[in-house]
């Protein structure tokens, strides 16, 4: 897809992940696994994250089939799982996919479940997962598509100090910001990147070369955080 062999980029970029970093409790794979999504697909991603022995949480974007992702992508250290807990930490992993559209929309049963597991869970620390970018990038075409109730999911929290962040996929580049008290973050995409603050769809020429973001989350809820891309 244009131009870059995207399984490829994928497998060597797992490679550089395991090599480059040798304790990783988590690997968060954010969204749009599969272009147009099929069994084959979802197989050969389940297979080449099955070669390392690393937990891992998948999330559906716009583009996947989320049944068939939880179909096949569905292992005990692999799979589509909402709430991963921690000793000090929990990950809440949410769906974004609007049915027929590019754009992202959290259904009341999506905040509902955010809801009751923030409840359940005050004294842990809290990470926010999921495809769709909940604030503006500045990249016209690209805002088009953001969570569209995302003011309803930033109130949510609000009211919830152990959020500590969000972290999203879909926009293929580089976020750190704060909205209403809390830190968003986007990672580039294990392909192509696109181009910032442009007005319609645009490759960054500059970083094209996959990319990835490294957290390190301790006890006290604070966050470090990376973002590494091997090829530039």
């Amino acid at each position: 897809m244009s131009g870059v062999d995207t399984e490829q980029s994928f497998k060597q970029l797992l490679k550089h992940i395991h090599s480059k970093h040798k304790k990783i409790d988590l690997l968060l794979v954010t969204g749009d696994l599969a272009e147009d999504p099929c069994e084959a697909s979802y197989q050969r991603i389940f297979q080449a994250l099955n070669k390392y022995p690393t937990r891992t949480a998948c999330l559906p974007g716009n583009h996947d089939n989320f049944s068939l992702m939880q179909q096949f992508i569905s292992g005990q250290q692999i799979n589509c799982d909402k709430h991963l807990q921690f000793k000090h930490w929990q990950v809440i992993n949410l769906n974004s996919k609007k049915t027929g559209s590019q754009g992202g929309y959290l259904a009341a049963s999506e905040l509902n479940f955010l809801t009751d597991t923030l409840k359940n869970n005050k004294p842990l620390n809290t990470l926010i997962a999921v495809h769709h970018h909940p604030v503006a990038t500045h990249s016209r075409w690209m805002d088009t598509m953001m969570i569209e109730n995302s003011a309803e999911l930033l109130s949510l929290i609000k009211d919830y100090p152990q959020v500590k962040a969000i972290t999203c996929g879909h926009i293929h580049q580089e976020l750190q910001t704060i909205k209403k008290g809390k830190l968003i973050f986007g990672t580039p995409s294990s392909c192509f990147q696109f181009k910032p603050l442009s007005s319609e769809y645009a490759i960054d020429n500059n970083q094209t070369g996959a990319g990835y973001r490294v957290f390190s989350l301790d006890s006290e809820g604070q966050i470090e955080t990376k973002v590494y891309r091997p090829n530039n």
